[in-house]
């Protein structure tokens, strides 16, 4: 499935969204992630998965971009889990602190297993 650099996939399981990011996160890309991450809690969603699946790299902006997604949601109430993310990333995140503040789960299945105990009541549409 071809991505567009224009919109960032996203898809809402109960009240949980769940954000793709693209192969390189770095400014442009991490302010669509935060615009839809942003619109989804805006829009009542409890928790965010953001999923890594395609992501190979993450830059500094990148980074900076992530800090201020997981400080919107932990005002907003809503927990968040980073997806399927790739070795090196994790050693980044975790160097960084980024792990004190998220959730890390191997893949976007396991993420919305570990949330599904808090308060995500499926939203039937």
């Amino acid at each position: 499935m071809e991505i567009s650099n224009s919109a960032v996939r996203s898809d809402c399981v109960g009240s949980t969204a769940v954000v793709y990011a693209n192969d390189y996160l770095n400014k442009l890309t991490g302010e669509k992630i935060e615009r839809e991450c942003r619109r989804q809690l805006d829009s009542g969603c409890r928790a965010l998965v953001i999923d890594f699946a395609e992501t190979e790299l993450v830059n500094s902006i990148g980074i900076s971009i992530l800090l201020g997604i997981i400080d919107v949601a932990e005002k907003n109430g809503a927990r968040i889990v980073f997806a399927d993310v790739n070795n090196q990333t994790v050693q980044l995140f975790d160097m960084l602190g980024l792990t004190r503040h998220v959730s890390l789960a191997k893949d976007k299945d396991e993420a919305l297993t570990n949330l599904s105990g808090f308060g995500t009541q499926p939203n039937v549409h």
